[in-house]
């Protein structure tokens, strides 16, 4: 928990400073596009973080680490904040709109 709220910190310095230049950026965590980025798109810590403890609870009832199989995100998310592109003057197409998982307003 701490990592994540010096992320939010270094998110919320990130973009006040984006703002102040008026530069879209997009970020991978979830945290800059909730401070004021425009946008975030990159995989759902949540997601990983379950299927983390599936592997811990393998292990621990006996399961040889080196058989596991080696696993990649399968879920990613697409942050849009359409605070941010109004600030910017930007008008983001609706299909864009319609793809992300979370819009901010």
């Amino acid at each position: 928990m701490v990592a994540r709220a010096r992320w939010a910190r270094c998110a919320k310095q990130v973009a006040a400073l984006v703002l102040r230049h008026r530069l879209p950026t997009i970020h991978n965590l979830r945290e800059f596009a909730q401070a004021g980025a425009l946008m975030s798109y990159g995989v759902n810590f949540a997601e990983l973080h379950r299927r983390s403890a599936t592997f811990v609870d393998k292990i621990l009832k006996g399961a040889n680490p080196a058989e596991l199989p080696v696993e990649q995100p399968t879920r990613f998310e697409l942050l849009i904040n359409l605070n941010t592109a109004k600030i910017l003057g930007l008008d983001l197409p609706a299909i864009l709109l319609a793809l992300a998982d979370e819009v901010i307003e």
